[in-house]
């Protein structure tokens, strides 16, 4: 299979990498047996310019029948995707994951700027410090978050700056503006970003501190990961506020509001549970 020319998101053609996949597969939580045995099933599906897409569609399926709560791992990225197609769910998502440092936060705070006025997807505060997070929410891998992102961020923090500056006494003045995406940025943005004192945080950046990071070191998976909930059983949910399979946890009564039949009930809590039960590297 290393062999193998395949298609990326974006359209470019690359070697496939079986240590790539194989590592990937670890981090889920799959054993060296489960591992291999993915490897062996997938195999005769491979083609020349297959897209990673209907790669990782077939690992899924393969995993998925081996072991739910390892698929559900191993579809953190494409159930963060899922969490649309409002970008609020994400904006709550983002959130949590700062809650679980330390922070404390809230979501959708309309603020004054000395030109106008603004909505702060997440205000988060922590040891004295307050930030202005802008969420860059992205239904499809191949969509970057480009230079404009950071330099629109950086333009509303210095509006919000400067009317904080002439009032005086206040409390809530932001140190730092961040961005957060759940795909990644270009390497302009990341620059701009870094020359103007703005936090980045996507997918896989920073190297330390990544939403993929994060998730992994609190275990608090996006319930659309689950592959027990049908998609429109996991929308009632995030209708009504609920993003976090933490929040499903020995809560039977939620499950059963969003629809969830009885004799179904058990498979959705126990993959739950060990989805969120068992901490992974």
């Amino acid at each position: 299979m290393d062999q193998l020319v395949v298609t990326k998101a974006s359209g470019e053609k690359v070697l496939f990498s079986v240590d790539k996949l194989m590592l990937s597969l670890r981090k889920s939580g799959a054993d060296e047996a489960m591992v291999q045995e993915v490897l062996r099933q997938l195999e005769p599906s491979m083609y020349e310019g297959i897209t990673t897409k209907k790669i990782y569609k077939h690992a899924f399926a393969i995993l998925k029948r081996l072991s739910k709560a390892t698929a559900a791992r191993y579809s953190l990225k494409q159930g963060i995707m899922k969490l649309g197609p409002s970008g609020f769910p994400f904006e709550k998502f983002v959130a949590e994951l700062l809650k679980a440092q330390g922070y404390a936060t809230q979501i959708g705070v309309f603020v004054d700027g000395h030109c106008v006025r603004h909505e702060i997807d997440v205000i988060a505060s922590k040891d004295g410090q307050h930030f202005m997070i802008e969420c860059k929410y992205h239904n499809l891998n191949s969509n970057r978050s480009n230079v404009r992102i950071p330099m629109y961020i950086h333009s509303r923090f210095k509006d919000v700056e400067k009317e904080e500056s002439s009032e005086k006494g206040n409390e809530t003045r932001f140190h730092q503006g961040w961005v957060v995406t759940n795909t990644r940025f270009t390497e302009d943005a990341i620059r701009y970003a870094r020359c103007m004192n703005l936090h980045l945080v996507g997918w896989d950046f920073p190297s330390k501190g990544s939403i993929k990071d994060m998730v992994n070191s609190y275990d608090l998976y996006p319930l659309t990961c689950l592959t027990t909930l049908s998609q429109v059983e996991k929308q009632k949910l995030l209708d009504t506020g609920v993003v976090l399979c933490k929040e499903l946890q020995n809560n039977a009564t939620l499950l059963h509001k969003s629809g969830v039949k009885e004799k179904h009930l058990q498979s959705v809590l126990n993959e739950v549970d060990s989805l969120c039960s068992i901490r992974h590297q």
